[in-house]
């Protein structure tokens, strides 16, 4: 279990969860991006970035 750091909800996290995983929070929808297992930590996930061919 980890803490979404938007809304301060809990968050679980799968068995099968690997660091730099992106997942979504139930409870505010905000994507999410695991940085640790263990212990559990997680971050806003960066926004994707257009990649325009340069």
């Amino acid at each position: 279990m980890a803490t979404c750091p938007v809304c301060d909800g809990d968050v679980e996290l799968e068995s099968n969860t690997v660091a730099g995983e992106l997942i979504t929070c139930a409870d505010c929808g905000s994507e999410l991006e695991v940085i640790s297992i263990e212990p559990p930590k997680l971050e806003e996930a960066p926004d994707a970035e257009e990649d325009w061919g340069q």
